[in-house]
């Protein structure tokens, strides 16, 4: 009996349990549909879509970049993108070595973009490779059941002229970094997107770029996509027309072959870039589509910095053509006149020390007219000394050097104008009278742009008026939405002597025996200067050739038709070219085009650059790989 009473408590108190456990499993449930159906119905019927709805975004295409003339610099062309859906990366890590065969891939390369992607927008489809092939289409189409979180993306890719043409003036696009997104202008863009990194493409990107679409479809278990449910159209950026002239620029980049320098030609009177070149370059296409680690380490590491643009950011000693700087300060302040004169007998000391005329012999005795014709340092030497630092730097600010021209492009460098001021607060050292010598004729700590040099000389020979550079014009821009920024130029007083004497000068450099004879052209008033600049001090050239190495100097020439009020103004710039004559015939040929065209003449071009003749050929189409599906 007493054994029969425990057993009946024991089977009691497991009755009680067995209905709390049951109760507690109701409870579970319970709080289970009440989590799905009332506090966050939204996000468990996403999840559930996903098993069988994919979200694919469609890039919208960057407008395209035009020349002056309407004619195509920059394009896109169609291509596809592979992707992946976040939810399948783990998936698709299981089948990395797979897929990474199957695309011709390393697999350590596959797995770093999968764990980019992770890092840098996880809600985003995973890039898996960039303008697939039609193999790669091929192996995407047969194996969809074996990968069904692959997809093909249709997107725009951008289209560079061949030759590395324009390369540092267009820039290039690449995916925005995370210092990019902390940009107030780019804070709109998600990792993952593309945007401008350099040039026109980086300084008007906002014009540019487009707003991105996306389209919802339904597949079954194997990945195949069987419906639309609806998609929005992206909307494509806008073109953008620049100042450049294709012509011009075509001329200029034929010219320099393979040399080192820059060359930049503009329009004084308003302040449009006509043609920029930079070299050495490098191929804007090789960034479209991501650039790979062993063609960015070759570019960053190439002693010739193919990736810093010339025209705006090679600071460097102008040499002669700083003159015209000299003898516009001179004049203007009343040091000198036209008929000042001084006697040269091929050099002469100051402050205890000889400096030499670049002429051995000597110019015997010259005025301001000869002195510029001729490039006689000694003439200068003497102006130098008269005027003094503090007003030469003076001068050579108004004029425009040692700031920036506010030219639309990035990353444009200062230069150096030197100065008592400039050498305490950079060297904590004091000015010695000497280096004012050197620096009449533009050598010493003095360094420029070659934008620097066609601002100043044209603002001179316009009278005083320095016009903004411009690679789009402000109408152009406000078309299109963007706030135009005031400031078009800057109005410095000179007088009408003094411009006369320099302009007059800079024709007699060109068409009177002068240093720039080779920039002269039949039938037009073409002025310039020539300047020869050492790019190493005299003790550093001494050791450099005592262990066999030769320094050669830099070579500039400034050339400008007509001689006053010019409508363009051309610089040519060769590193290592060692007399400013030799980049005078350049200067001519882009001048000649100018006034070419302007008269109807078609110049003959050696090289043609326009992109949209090759995008055709790039990619398989969206039509064609529908045709391939049919036939699978």
């Amino acid at each position: 009996m007493e054994f029969a009473e425990k057993e009946t408590r024991f089977a009691a108190r497991r009755l009680v349990w067995l209905q709390w456990g049951v109760v507690l499993v109701f409870l579970l449930l319970i709080s289970g549909f009440w989590r799905l159906q009332i506090l966050d119905p939204e996000y468990y019927t996403r999840l559930a879509e996903r098993n069988h709805i994919k979200e694919l975004p469609i890039p919208a295409p960057r407008g395209r970049i035009l020349d002056r003339n309407g004619r195509v610099l920059v394009d896109n062309y169609p291509s596809f993108s592979i992707v992946a859906q976040w939810g399948d990366s783990k998936k698709l890590e299981e089948h990395l070595t797979g897929i990474a065969e199957g695309l011709g891939m390393e697999p350590a390369e596959l797995a770093r973009r999968i764990e980019s992607a992770r890092r840098k927008a996880p809600l985003r489809p995973i890039l898996v490779r960039e303008k697939a092939s039609w193999q790669d289409v091929a192996f995407i189409e047969a194996h969809r059941s074996e990968y069904p979180g692959l997809d093909l993306m249709t997107v725009q890719t951008r289209l560079y002229p061949p030759n590395a043409f324009a390369a540092h003036l267009l820039g290039y696009v690449g995916e925005v970094s995370e210092n990019d997104l902390d940009l107030p202008e780019l804070a709109l863009l998600e990792p993952g997107d593309s945007v401008g990194k350099a040039g026109i493409e980086r300084q008007y990107s906002d014009i540019l770029q487009g707003t991105d679409g996306a389209r919802r479809v339904v597949v079954n278990t194997f990945g195949t996509e069987m419906a639309v449910l609806d998609a929005r159209s992206p909307t494509p950026g806008k073109d953008l027309r620049l100042t450049i002239d294709y012509d011009l620029q075509a001329v200029a980049e034929q010219g320099f072959q393979e040399e080192s320098g820059a060359l930049i030609a503009l329009d004084p009177r308003t302040g449009e870039v006509l043609a920029l070149v930079s070299r050495p370059t490098f191929d804007p296409n090789l960034f479209t589509s991501g650039i790979s680690r062993q063609d960015w380490v070759r570019l960053v590491t190439d002693p010739n910095n193919p990736l810093v643009n010339r025209a705006i950011q090679a600071q460097l000693a102008p040499g002669s053509i700083f003159k015209i700087i000299l003898a516009s300060a001179a004049l203007e302040s009343g040091v000198a006149r036209e008929d000042t004169s001084f006697y040269c007998p091929g050099g002469a000391s100051f402050y205890g020390r000889y400096f030499k005329c670049w002429q051995t012999k000597g110019h015997g005795r010259v005025n301001l007219h000869q002195a510029i014709v001729h490039s006689c340092d000694v003439f200068f030497y003497n102006l130098g000394k008269n005027l003094g630092v503090e007003r030469i730097a003076d001068y050579a600010g108004q004029f425009g050097l040692g700031r920036r021209t506010g030219i639309d492009l990035p990353h444009e460098e200062v230069g150096t104008v030197p100065s008592p001021e400039w050498k305490e607060r950079v060297f904590r050292e004091e000015w010695y009278a000497g280096e004012t010598i050197s620096l009449a004729i533009g050598q010493g700590a003095l360094t420029v742009t070659p934008l620097q040099v066609a601002y100043s000389t044209g603002g001179i020979a316009s009278g005083g008026y320095f016009a903004r550079p411009r690679l789009v014009l402000p109408q152009e821009l406000a078309a299109r939405g963007r706030k135009v920024l005031p400031g078009a130029g800057v109005r410095v007083a000179l007088q009408e002597a003094t411009v006369a004497a320099v302009t007059d000068a800079l024709y007699g450099v060109v068409n009177e025996g002068g240093t720039g004879g080779r920039a002269r052209i039949a039938g037009l008033d073409v002025g310039g200067k020539t300047g020869t600049a050492q790019i190493a001090s005299i003790k550093a050239a001494r050791t450099a050739r005592e262990a066999g190495l030769r320094l050669r100097d830099n070579a500039w020439f400034v050339g400008l038709a007509p001689r006053r009020n010019p409508e363009i103004v051309v610089v040519v710039l060769y590193q290592g070219g060692e007399h400013g004559y030799l980049a005078a015939p350049l200067a001519r040929d882009v001048i000649k085009t100018y006034f070419d065209k302007k008269n109807g003449i078609r110049p003959q071009l050696a090289i043609q650059a326009e992109p949209n003749k090759q995008a055709a050929v790039l990619a398989p189409t969206a039509s064609q790989v529908e045709r391939s599906r049919e036939g699978l």
